[in-house]
């Protein structure tokens, strides 16, 4: 693991209020989750570390973190297991996986459990930090929008309260589907590759694999179309468009 100087750091991430953001990490090797928690608060971040999947569950319950880092192998269950019951007491809050597995199977397997984002082991700290700080964002921890909404069709999404409609029936999503529908319609009309959607919703190159696009239009179809006149088209070859229900 590179053990990148906090001169990466930027201007500290808070939540809307001012407050600090609070930050789980999860992991069975004491110096791993010694190391993370110190540049963690270097960011200015609370962090809290458990050492097992009961750990962490107890710590959720009562320090109320507003992301979560999360180890997939734990000494008594894995964190695909481990995660629902995280999500059992935080509805929605970001988790991003540590995995020293680096297949794309591996990858999809965690994002479909319901993972937001993953590092893989050796990883730098640095980028532990940036994906964190991208899902913070995304989630709507760390920032107060001005520019609140957002309307295409008859869809329409506030990027304060993080609410999406469509004729005026809720839809909820996950952070990172908020975030893909969010680059979607700041852009009706114009199609958009699946290079400029990893660079923008993900913040990375994503292992130069586009699978984790397709998957998550096809979770977006599946909440925003569902029933409905399509507004998200695919343009073969070039990338994906969201244009007002025709």
């Amino acid at each position: 693991m590179h053990t990148t100087s906090p001169s990466f750091r930027s201007e500290p991430v808070r939540r809307p209020d001012g407050s600090s953001i609070n930050i789980l990490v999860v992991d069975d090797e004491p110096s791993l989750t010694e190391l993370l928690s110190m540049v963690m608060r270097q960011e200015f971040w609370d962090v809290r570390s458990a050492h097992n999947g009961t750990e962490a569950i107890r710590a959720a319950r009562g320090f109320r973190p507003d992301a979560i880092v999360l180890d997939i192998m734990l000494p008594d269950m894995d964190g695909i297991e481990l995660l629902p019951r995280l999500r059992a007491v935080l509805p929605g809050v970001p988790v991003l996986f540590l995995t020293a597995l680096d297949s794309m199977q591996d990858r999809l397997t965690g994002l479909r459990a319901g993972a937001d984002d993953y590092v893989t082991k050796p990883f730098s700290l640095e980028e532990v930090v940036i994906r964190l700080r991208g899902l913070l964002r995304r989630s709507g921890a760390a920032q107060v929008r001005p520019d609140a909404g957002l309307k295409v069709g008859d869809l329409t999404l506030d990027q304060e309260t993080h609410e999406v409609r469509r004729d005026g029936r809720e839809i909820r999503l996950t952070p990172t589907e908020f975030e893909l529908l969010r680059f979607l319609m700041h852009n009706p009309g114009r199609v958009l590759s699946k290079t400029q959607i990893l660079d923008r919703v993900w913040a990375y190159d994503f292992g130069g694999q586009s699978n984790v696009v397709e998957l998550y239009i096809s979770y977006l179809r599946r909440k925003i179309d569902a029933q409905r006149k399509p507004m998200i088209h695919t343009v073969r070859g070039v990338g994906y468009t969201l244009r007002p229900a025709g």
